[in-house]
């Protein structure tokens, strides 16, 4: 088989571990380690082989994941310098952005029509946009103590956007 099951997700795409990636290279490489692992090419294999065959396939069906979503991709590479944006005894963050968190939270319990709605889901998608291009510059310059912050301010944005998605669902 092509590759290790040690291989971090950018080894096994070869790609360079950057913010930065061609989303349509991944996607080709995606397709063609698929087709080389692909487990109904092991059907007469022996059961190691097919185990095998199974693993890796679930292994590139991860980093796919991982690689292809801006904001799981920051948190893997962070995570590549042992960095953990989840640690539960870090819990300091910028008092500006504690106070915006809890007026958006606030602003969303108050919408009540769609219009309202609309413009908060496209504020928050341009706030997360807005980041992809802070995290580019951020990993770009190895600065991963600032990356870290904003991809913690992304998680809470993209909680945000998915719970006001939850909401449009209800005003539907």
């Amino acid at each position: 088989m092509l590759m290790s099951l040690t291989a971090n997700h950018f080894e096994l795409f070869n790609l360079p571990a950057s913010f930065d990636i061609d989303k349509n290279e991944l996607a080709n490489r995606y397709r063609e380690l698929q087709r080389a692992v692909h487990p109904d090419k092991y059907a007469n294999a022996s059961d190691r082989e097919r185990r095998l065959a199974l693993q890796k396939t679930a292994q590139i069906n991860e980093a796919f994941q991982t690689l292809k979503n801006s904001l799981t991709r920051g948190q893997y590479l962070l995570q590549l310098q042992d960095i953990d944006v989840n640690d539960a005894n870090d819990t300091t963050m910028d008092n500006l952005f504690l106070m915006e968190q809890m007026e958006l939270r606030e602003e969303m319990a108050e919408i009540s029509h769609f219009e309202a709605l609309n413009d908060f889901l496209n504020r928050m998608e341009q706030k997360m946009q807005n980041l992809d291009k802070t995290l580019s510059q951020q990993f770009a310059n190895n600065d991963f103590v600032a990356a870290k912050d904003s991809v913690r301010k992304y998680q809470f944005f993209r909680k945000l956007h998915e719970e006001a998605l939850v909401l449009e669902e209800r005003f539907m």
